[in-house]
């Protein structure tokens, strides 16, 4: 039988696993960069389950929770909390998996903005701050990389008005800027919370054309770093 992880293992003969995150602001360009390097490497591709944050036995908890985030946040962010576990605990099927966000940045990033902004009771908070912190303690989830697209406000904005999802019709620019610098504060100045792996940052503002090529450059160092 043909060895489908023979690739990787003329560069790395013991085949260790190597876990990474695409990590950054709506519309940072985390898409981009999964279907890059799905196209042009043997690896596994896990996008964020999307699909499941607008579908929950025919509700859309995602669009409630734009709609009304005081109301629906800890529902929509229990159940993040819930498929992105998920997504970490799968066995994997190649030697390499890159993971569009993280467990760690559905608490680090988004749940701790409705708590800051004052959309989430302080109970919810806490109720979901718990639950992470077992996860956390209890269930290895480990990450060997963080990829982060660093993408101002602004552009993130404007992608946004172009790609128009509609969930994403109500976004407004402060949102995108409250995210950018929760991420800032996290993975650049590391003022907030641990960063669970070391992180390579992108500057992604660019267009499509520049973005393929910094990936193309970053590509030894995103996908055979652990060598």
């Amino acid at each position: 039988m043909e060895d489908v992880f023979s690739p990787l293992r003329s560069v790395c003969p013991s085949l260790c696993m190597w876990k990474l995150l695409p990590e950054g602001n709506i519309a940072s360009g985390k898409t981009t960069c999964l279907e890059y390097f799905s196209k042009t490497s043997d690896i596994e591709v896990l996008t964020e389950p999307v699909s499941k944050w607008r579908n929950v036995q025919g509700c859309n908890p995602l669009g409630l929770m734009y709609q009304d985030p005081s109301r629906w946040g800890l529902t929509l962010q229990t159940y993040v909390q819930l498929t992105m576990l998920d997504r970490h605990v799968l066995p994997m099927s190649t030697p390499v998996r890159m993971m569009e966000r993280s467990i760690y940045s559905a608490k680090y990033i988004f749940a701790e903005n409705l708590y800051k902004s004052g959309k989430m009771p302080e109970v919810d908070f806490a109720v979901l701050s718990e639950w992470f912190e077992w996860i956390i303690k209890n269930i290895a989830i480990p990450v060997d990389l963080i990829v982060y697209l660093q993408t101002s406000p602004q552009t993130c904005y404007e992608r946004l008005k172009q790609r128009c999802r509609e969930e994403e019709k109500v976004i407004p620019l402060e949102y995108l800027e409250s995210i950018h610098n929760l991420y800032e504060d996290w993975l650049i100045h590391h003022k907030s919370f641990e960063v669970p792996a070391p992180v390579l940052v992108i500057p992604a503002d660019h267009d499509l054309k520049k973005m393929l090529h910094q990936y193309e450059e970053n590509r030894e160092k995103i996908l055979m770093a652990h060598c």
